[in-house]
């Protein structure tokens, strides 16, 4: 037997017992000094914004939006990155109306390396600086995983969700250095719930995870990162609106009550105003609805239940959408319109951003 099979063999003892010994002495005060130091952050040393420059992209609806407004509250200048023109230039006068002192629209596909370095490029032009950049452009695909006859049809899902946010950040970098700027990147719980019929998504937002975690190593102290993982909140999606499996998006209320379920939907203003404070105050992570943040400890500590409920209650092999049993929980006992009483109206059938 070599050494190295008999560090390995130590660790293998050594590792679970520190583990072990971490989490019954180490992990209540360390979870008490968090709580101290975000309480502390958001009431005494929370960013005042005012006057500050604020990219945003997937700024024409839903979370990026709503995050637009909020800034825009807090008195900051804005540029607003989507594809659908004629939406931004809307989403750019209500925020001027809310306080924001300059609005900058920019029609931008985040998935073109070429529109990233345009979108930061004009910011700099127009107003000299960068101090948050808000990487929040996404598309969902919804479809079995072997439902897909040509996979380079869900192409677009790793490029807009996870290619967007990496051009966005490189381009971003020096100027956000230069001001000790923050990035607060919008991933999602789907990072780390298995969800049937979102596998090529989920696997999109866990990259996003894993890169911005790496970043905030490698940028240090210089740029501050805030990882936003919301659940199922207000948006075009929660509506119904999906890249299906031949790459087309469509309007589908059916595939949505299969894949949201009777999960409650949270407000977009409340994750708006809940991810601009986070950003703010220096928080590495948001969950947001809170209670979502739950389901990651689930996964860690029960893995197959929570397979096996997913696979039972929203996957049954070979079932169609419309004949899921969350389909059918939600039919019978009318709970759609508790848990999704802003997302059952029909969503513009504009290009997603």
């Amino acid at each position: 037997m070599e050494v190295v099979d008999v560090v390995h063999m130590a660790l293998n003892v050594a590792a679970p017992a520190f583990t072990l010994f971490s989490l019954v002495f180490l992990l209540p005060p360390f979870l008490f000094f968090k709580l101290f130091l975000s309480l502390f952050r958001n009431s005494l040393l929370a960013e005042n914004v005012a006057g500050k420059v604020v990219l945003i992209t997937g700024a024409s609806s839903g979370i990026g939006e709503e995050v637009a407004y909020e800034y825009a509250r807090r008195g900051a200048y804005l540029v607003v990155g989507a594809r659908r023109k004629d939406r931004l230039t809307q989403v750019a006068e209500k925020a001027r109306e809310l306080g924001s002192p300059d609005v900058l629209p920019v029609s931008a596909d985040v998935s073109d390396v070429d529109h990233c370095k345009r979108l930061v490029d004009q910011t700099i032009q127009r107003f000299g600086r960068l101090d948050h950049l808000v990487n929040n452009a996404g598309v969902i695909s919804v479809c079995m995983f072997e439902e897909s006859t040509d996979l380079r049809d869900l192409r677009p899902v790793l490029d807009i969700n996870f290619w967007g946010s990496v051009y966005m950040t490189r381009f971003a970098i020096p100027h956000l250095r230069e001001s000790k700027g923050k990035i607060i990147a919008v991933a999602s719980t789907a990072a780390w719930l298995p969800t049937p019929r979102m596998s090529i998504y989920n696997a999109s937002k866990a990259a996003l995870m894993s890169l911005y975690e790496t970043l905030r190593v490698e940028f240090g102290s210089d740029v501050g990162i805030t990882i936003v993982t919301p659940g199922f909140v207000e948006s075009e999606m929660t509506q119904g609106k999906f890249l299906c499996k031949d790459g087309k998006m469509e309007v589908n209320p059916e595939l949505r009550d299969a894949v949201v379920s009777a999960m409650p939907v949270g407000r977009v203003e409340s994750c708006a105003k809940a991810i601009v404070k986070a950003g703010c105050g220096g928080e590495r992570y948001l969950t947001e609805p809170a209670w979502y943040g739950a389901s990651y400890y689930w996964k860690v500590l029960w893995p197959e239940v929570v397979e096996w409920c997913f696979r039972v209650v929203t996957s049954a092999p070979h079932t169609p959408a419309a004949e899921t049993l969350t389909k059918k929980m939600l039919d019978l006992t009318g709970a759609r319109t508790i848990f999704h009483p802003h997302s059952i109206q029909s969503p513009r059938p504009n290009k997603a951003d």
